[in-house]
């Protein structure tokens, strides 16, 4: 399956443009697609440690705008978006 990406937040350092495509096996989870960005990770950015604790961090939403959790199960091509925590005061 092809999944798109989008990246808000400091996540958006993990790309030139607002999303990444990655390629998944059908019926994975949000968990097997946080593993495949850190491998993503690890091959474009040497294993950044920051990059890799911004995807550990994030919240993910489904492309009807939920937020999912790590158990979610993705069956089909689509949109996932990752909402890096955000800090201030």
């Amino acid at each position: 399956m092809k999944i798109k990406i989008e990246l808000f937040g400091a996540s958006r350092d993990l790309s030139d443009k607002e999303f990444l495509e990655l390629d998944l096996k059908g019926n994975s989870s949000i968990k097997d697609l946080k593993n495949k960005i850190i491998n993503y990770v690890d091959e474009k950015f040497k294993g950044n440690e920051n990059f890799k604790k911004i995807i550990e961090t994030s919240a993910f939403c489904s492309e009807d705008n939920n937020i999912v959790p790590d158990s979610y199960k993705i069956t089909r091509d689509q949109k996932i978006g990752i909402i890096p925590p955000i800090g201030g005061g």
